[in-house]
């Protein structure tokens, strides 16, 4: 088994996600979650907090990359923006 690692930076219900293949982004809280990871597939996360059980979908990347990434940045920026402005 190779090494690997990874770090993530909680950033309210945004989450950034860097990993030696580079970084992703996910937004959410609790069992539900909408993110990009680093190969550059999006995805939704469903599970049930405090137990380990999860579902990971990854949807195609021909038809859903360019329209879900400008969403989900959109979204993260105007959460980061909701905290600032916060303060």
């Amino acid at each position: 088994m190779a090494w690997s690692w990874r770090r993530r930076i909680n950033l309210g219900p945004a989450r950034i996600n860097i990993s030696k293949k580079g970084f992703g982004f996910s937004v959410g809280t609790g069992g539900l979650r909408i993110g990009h990871d680093a190969v550059g597939r999006q995805y939704t996360h469903v599970s049930i907090p405090g137990t380990g059980i999860y579902n990971r979908t990854y949807y195609p990347l021909a038809s859903s990359r360019r329209p879900g990434v400008i969403v989900l940045l959109v979204v993260v920026l105007a959460i980061l923006a909701l905290l600032f402005l916060s303060h």
